[in-house]
């Protein structure tokens, strides 16, 4: 859990203000199966690029006498985007990159 989300430093009229909330969105959830139906929830996550090889291209002749073959490690790339998703109960919604030196803010979204 992310420091930001603990509500420990919030004052005491924002954790009412909370706690009233939550009370009407669950009873709104009891009393409207398909309330929770309705919600579009999002993330954002880091995705990185490989060039991986594949198998036929990694392949090396060698003499059954010969030692193993080491394999190189496969390390991250270069190519670091962040990518952000929404989705509902029936799946993702919409996914997209987000453009290099851009802030994911509420502005972006």
């Amino acid at each position: 859990m992310s420091a930001k989300f603990v509500p420990r430093v919030l004052a005491v009229e924002q954790k009412q203000k909370r706690l009233s909330i939550s009370l009407e969105l669950r009873d709104h959830a009891a009393s409207d199966s398909s309330f929770l139906g309705n919600a579009i929830m999002g993330d954002e996550t880091w995705v990185y690029g490989y060039d991986p090889e594949t198998r036929v291209q990694s392949a090396q002749w060698k003499l059954p006498s010969s030692p193993r073959a080491k394999k190189a490690r496969q390390s991250r790339s270069n190519m670091k985007v962040m990518m952000t998703v929404f989705f509902d109960l029936d799946g993702i919604v919409r996914a997209e990159f987000v453009p290099r030196n851009t802030t994911v803010n509420s502005e972006y979204y």
